[in-house]
């Protein structure tokens, strides 16, 4: 650690974030998602090493860390998305509310349901809006009275309603880039996931889109649990309740391993961190 001093300056360019959590949040913590020694693998090589992790009820969290640390290698792994991956598996357990999400007669389909995800460049289908936002609810065979109506709600949840509803038939893909990254939230949220993953949603965007993409998670959470990577610390701190720092150390036979260093209450990480790898990280010493 530095002294009181330098530590000041440390957080010079990071906003340091107001504690958004009570001491009744610590107490009645409910997890959703849980992972206890997880390691994941792509054949003999071990990228992720011993992960802990619980990720909290209708909060924010954040994964930070430099470049090949594994954050998102570890995201995917909550629903089950580097099983598309030849040679990808893992040890240790993933559950999701108490079930082994990794257990044989768990349905993935269903697990990418319930955890949905939105990626860094947005990726619009090439159909109109209307059809990007009812295509996950047709495939999954869903019976509704009005399929308006979810259209409706999906694009309005992710704060795009008012400034497409007049175009619903026109391409997704004539969407500026901020906007196809909040009809990619729409699409996720219109099959009624309990968790959204976002892995560095903003990294493609503008400041003002990366606004809106930040408030649009603020809003979200209130219904959705959500866990978000990113490279921006000052994001990071914006949005998130808790924040969990890697890195990406290197054993004995000179391989390197994405590993957890810590993971706490974010105005903790930021201001307080109990790791000396975690300030180093955060002052930009190095990463």
């Amino acid at each position: 650690m530095t002294d009181s001093s330098s530590r000041d300056t440390v957080h010079s360019s990071v906003p340091i974030p107001q504690a958004t959590h009570t001491e009744e949040d610590e107490r009645t913590f409910a997890p959703v998602i849980e992972t206890t020694d997880l390691s994941v693998y792509y054949g003999d090589y071990e990228a992720v090493r011993g992960v802990d992790m619980l990720f909290g009820h209708n909060m924010i969290t954040a994964m930070i860390g430099p470049s090949g640390c594994g954050k998102s290698t570890v995201l995917r792994c909550f629903n089950r998305m580097n099983d598309l991956i030849p040679g990808a598996r893992i040890k240790g357990t993933v559950t999701y509310h108490g079930q082994n999400m990794y257990a044989d007669e768990v349905d993935t389909i269903e697990v990418r349901r319930r955890v949905g995800m939105v990626f860094q460049k947005p990726n619009p289908f090439p159909k109109s809006i209307y059809d990007n936002i009812a295509y996950g609810p047709k495939v999954n065979g869903w019976k509704v009275d009005s399929m308006d109506d979810i259209v409706e709600e999906a694009l309005t949840k992710a704060a795009l309603w008012d400034e497409v509803k007049d175009k619903l038939k026109q391409s997704a893909l004539a969407l500026s880039g901020g906007q196809q990254q909040r009809l990619c939230i729409a699409r996720c949220i219109a099959v009624q996931p309990d968790v959204i993953l976002m892995d560095e949603p903003c990294a493609s965007l503008d400041p003002i889109a990366t606004s809106k993409i930040e408030d649009l998670m603020q809003a979200l959470a209130n219904d959705y649990t959500i866990i978000i990577v990113t490279h921006n610390m000052q994001q990071a701190a914006r949005v998130s309740d808790r924040t969990a720092f890697f890195t990406a150390e290197v054993d004995d036979d000179g391989v390197r391993h994405g590993r957890l260093v810590e993971m706490d209450w974010t105005k903790n990480i930021f201001t307080t961190p109990a790791d000396s790898r975690t300030e180093a990280y955060i002052s930009g010493r190095f990463g």
